[in-house]
């Protein structure tokens, strides 16, 4: 198989490339020929850089992780984020259907205003409040429902900013309380499990649109104690606050609850990410 993967070196991206070299490692045959490109290799909002890449290499797969995904730099630069995020997915879309390549999409929880009081499903009307959740969905709208769109929430991998190695850093540099927000509720997803499930479904072309997650729900508040913990750090140093005391504010509302209910996976019969607290200890090890 020939996979071009976008947005190579972000958290989710890495994954996906570290994953498909160590399986080429263990095959003789039915190697995965890949081509990782980042964003100093590739402008997804450039479209003559995007019919170029794809159309010279010509994959079988597209996987586009490729996005702005600083939810507050979204809100203060909205054309840029429309220029990367949606008007690079018509881009990435437009050179897959040329080349007839299947495209996997990744999205985001930031699609939905969080005003539910349960998960949300993938068949649930997306409204967004953000122009990061707005954007995304601008790209999602670019696919047709052969490909393959994947909604997933609150990342966190061994590389690049994220909630894991924020909590560690602070907690090793500083001394005193560590607060963090304890009314936004969502989906908390390590970036190796993620990427594993990702390269499944794009191996196998499984059309539609799919939530992936780690399973269970938690408060940023609670993702902190838990990293605090796993690390043999005093996780009674994170104390809760709400989102209005935040300070200084931010700038991009959050959803209050953007829990992501796998239920396409679950009805298909797919086996699921496991419980978010597993993986967290697990990532926790791996970056101490």
């Amino acid at each position: 198989m020939r996979l071009l993967l976008t947005g190579a070196g972000g958290q989710l991206g890495s994954e996906i490339a570290r994953l498909v070299a160590g399986l080429n490692e263990k095959r003789a045959r039915a190697r995965v020929a890949l081509l990782a490109l980042d964003h100093s290799s590739l402008d997804v909002s450039s479209r003559d850089q995007v019919l170029s890449a794809v159309l010279s290499f010509e994959p079988d797969v597209v996987i586009h992780a490729a996005a702005l995904t600083a939810v507050d730099s979204c809100e203060l630069e909205p054309e840029r984020a429309y220029s990367v995020n949606a008007l690079g997915t018509r881009n990435v879309a437009e050179a897959a259907r040329l080349n007839g390549s299947h495209l996997v999409y990744l999205s985001t929880d930031y699609v939905f205003d969080g005003r539910a009081s349960r998960p949300y499903l993938e068949w649930d009307e997306p409204a967004p409040i953000s122009v990061y959740g707005r954007s995304k969905l601008g790209g999602e709208r670019e696919l047709d429902g052969s490909h393959t769109v994947i909604r997933t929430a609150w990342v966190m991998g061994r590389t690049g900013s994220n909630m894991a190695r924020t909590v560690l850093r602070l907690g090793r540099q500083t001394r005193g309380e560590l607060r963090f927000v304890d009314d936004q509720r969502g989906s908390p997803t390590v970036a190796s499990d993620l990427a594993a499930k990702v390269l499944e479904l794009a191996t196998a072309r499984r059309p539609g649109l799919f939530h992936v997650t780690n399973q269970g729900e938690a408060t940023w508040f609670e993702v902190a104690r838990q990293i605090m913990a796993a690390a043999g750090l005093d996780k009674g140093r994170v104390v809760p606050i709400s989102t209005g005391e935040l300070d200084p504010p931010r700038p991009a509302a959050r959803p209050a609850n953007s829990v992501l209910e796998n239920a396409a996976l679950r009805l298909s019969g797919d086996e699921l990410l496991p419980d978010w607290r597993e993986s967290l200890d697990r990532l926790v090890a791996e970056i101490a």
